[in-house]
């Protein structure tokens, strides 16, 4: 017992202090549980094979095919709608809508849906993420107290109830004491995440690391003011032939940037878009949709001529499989001093040339006639493997930027319905008792489901959006409750506090109830916690001739309104990252809140479940 409590001492300073990486600590902590006897290795190891745990990475890919897909974004900026650019507005928001979503779906499945879109909507209001990430976790665990199945310790002590001969609670019976939770969440999280939670940095300074995004590159270029779409019908005379056979650019002043070809199935729901620069030894094809630029009266021409179809007018540019970077000519570059279209460019790198930079103005007409300078910017635009290989050749150009770091932001919006569906899906199999699917299988089954449609770039994609830190954290803090249930500290600190305070009244004994059970939930799983001390609680209120409901909801309030540390809860843990939260932020933060809740909550369980 000695052992067990020094060590989780020594790993609650280093949590504190911060100078270690908070899952170096947890991991140290575990290696000291396994050397000194306490746990054996399958114990320790016990918590990497936790459903808990898998179900956080898989939602981790979840949460990253809903940014990739522009999801995120997308229901983000309809809920901004609604709060314009109001921060209370924003933040109560996120608050209620996480809540409500948690009264039905797992907190750590809740975080997990909202966490991209709070993102998202941060970058949208340029509010700081960090203002919001930690609210969405607490307010995720306040939620799951609006039902029965909202979290695991309000099925615990139904379980309970139903066991000793007491009536059992209804689907709703919690939502009084929910409502309260959320009420009092949001009074105190409001000013204390203002005024204790650091900015953490702004789109602006995102910006500046980064460079130029590809919306700065089209506006500053001007690309989509002539730029138009021509479709390939089943009459039309381009079908078979090269992009080089055409010569539209000798024929009609006209510059092909690329062809893109769509595939729809399922209603629209199933989408799948193909970009391809426009190479000279392209063929063409029926359906094929021509994105080019040039004057409005020649494109009819080429329309004319060939018989094509005129697209929407509203024509865009979007880097699903091509982008664009600039390059800067070097003095040595061997294209120094000969025109654009005498280069070969794009023959020899596959890429074409959409624009030029030359001491402040910008040259985009007429290009194949320019001569280039030393000092040249060039917007080049193609595949971005092609643009990212272009890096090699640094002895005649920079690269400005990182394109395939560029690549990864880019949303596949026409992938936002099927990401959608899935999500759905995956929620339905969580919510719905009669879906015979547990949790984690769910959440790994919606993982697979968005790799193999199509959600993301490519399995590494959907791999690094995985925070293994958070995963490593709370991986190797669930076996610490094995060693303080082994070592008997959880049953001596529950039974010693309980017992002694029984003999000074039903209040007290309430209180020490909810309290010891808080301070449990801090080192244990809730659900562990409320395991623990369920039975404490019916026993003491047994003894005494009360009504055992205050106690009981006094042990699963306690157990999910934990909010001081970032390994009390997944939530917690999945937001911590995010929001570059340190441990002393949970503290300052999480610490007033769970004390003030369990004060308000003393006072109201008697109110609305009469001892």
């Amino acid at each position: 017992m000695t052992v067990t409590l020094i060590i989780l001492a020594v790993a609650a300073v280093f949590f504190a202090v911060g100078k270690v990486r908070s899952d170096i600590v947890a991991l140290c902590a575990l290696v000291l549980l396994i050397v000194s006897g306490v746990l054996t290795p399958q114990e320790a190891l016990s918590g990497f094979s936790s459903p808990v745990v898998i179900m956080m990475a898989g939602l981790f890919i979840v949460g990253g095919a809903v940014l990739q897909t522009g999801l995120a974004k997308m229901i983000g900026g309809r809920i901004m709608r609604l709060a314009g650019q109001s921060e209370l507005m924003i933040f109560l928001l996120v608050v209620l809508v996480t809540a409500f979503i948690g009264a039905f779906v797992s907190n750590t499945g809740t975080v997990a849906l909202m966490l991209p879109i709070v993102v998202s909507m941060a970058a949208l209001s340029k509010t700081d993420a960090s203002r919001l990430l930690m609210p969405l976790a607490f307010a995720s665990s306040m939620g799951g107290m609006l039902t029965l199945i909202g979290t695991p310790p309000n099925l615990v002590i139904q379980d309970t109830l139903t066991n000793a001969g007491y009536e059992p609670l209804s689907f709703f019976a919690f939502s009084p004491i929910g409502l309260v939770c959320i009420a009092v969440g949001i009074v105190v999280l409001l000013p204390l995440s203002k005024w204790l939670l650091p900015k953490k940095g702004n789109a602006g300074n995102e910006r500046r690391r980064r460079g130029k995004s590809l919306a700065d590159l089209v506006e500053e270029y001007r690309l989509n003011e002539n730029l138009h779409r021509l479709k390939v019908g089943a009459e039309s005379k381009v079908k078979g032939k090269t992009i080089a056979e055409l010569d539209v650019y000798n024929r009609y002043r006209l510059t092909i940037l690329e062809v893109r070809r769509e595939k729809s199935r399922g209603r629209g729901i199933l989408v799948d878009i193909t970009q391809a620069a426009a190479g000279p030894d392209m063929q063409l094809d029926e359906g094929d949709i021509i994105y080019l630029t040039g004057e409005g009266q020649q494109v009819g021409e080429f329309a004319a001529d060939y018989t094509l179809t005129s697209g929407k007018d509203d024509a865009s540019l979007d880097f699903f499989d091509i982008g664009m970077a600039e390059i800067v000519l070097m003095l040595q570059c061997k294209y120094v001093g000969r025109l654009l279209k005498d280069t070969g460019f794009r023959r020899k790198y596959n890429v074409n040339i959409m624009g030029v930079r030359r001491d402040g103005k910008y040259i985009t007409d007429n290009l194949p006639e320019v001569k280039m300078h030393a000092g040249d910017v060039l917007l080049v635009q193609g595949s971005w493997e092609n643009i990212a290989r272009l890096g090699n050749d640094e002895d005649h150009w920079v690269v400005l930027g990182q394109p395939l770091e560029e690549a990864s932001r880019v949303t596949l919006d026409y992938k936002a319905p099927l990401a959608a569906a899935i999500m759905l899906a995956m929620v339905a199999m969580m919510v719905f008792d009669f879906i015979p699917v547990a949790p984690v299988t769910a959440v790994l089954i919606a993982s697979i489901l968005m790799i193999l449609s199509g959600c993301f770039r490519s399995v590494e994609a959907a791999y690094k959006t995985i925070n293994w830190e958070s995963i490593v954290l709370i991986a190797a803090m669930m076996p610490m409750s094995i060693a303080l249930e082994k070592t008997g500290t959880s049953a001596m600190i529950s039974h010693g506090l309980a017992g002694g305070l029984g003999e000074m009244g039903p209040l007290a004994l309430l209180a020490g109830i909810y309290f010891t059970t808080s301070l449990l939930t801090m080192f244990i799983s809730n659900t562990a916690t409320a395991v623990l001390m369920a039975p404490i609680a019916i026993a003491s209120s047994t003894e005494l001739q009360l009504s055992p409901y205050p106690f009981l909801l006094a042990v699963t309030v306690a157990a999910s309104m934990c909010f001081a540390s970032p390994f009390s809860t997944p939530p917690n843990a999945l937001v911590m990252k995010a929001g570059q939260y340190t441990f002393m932020d949970y503290v300052k933060v999480g610490l007033p809140l769970q004390i003030i809740m369990g004060i308000v909550m003393i006072a109201i369980l008697p109110l609305l479940f009469p001892m």
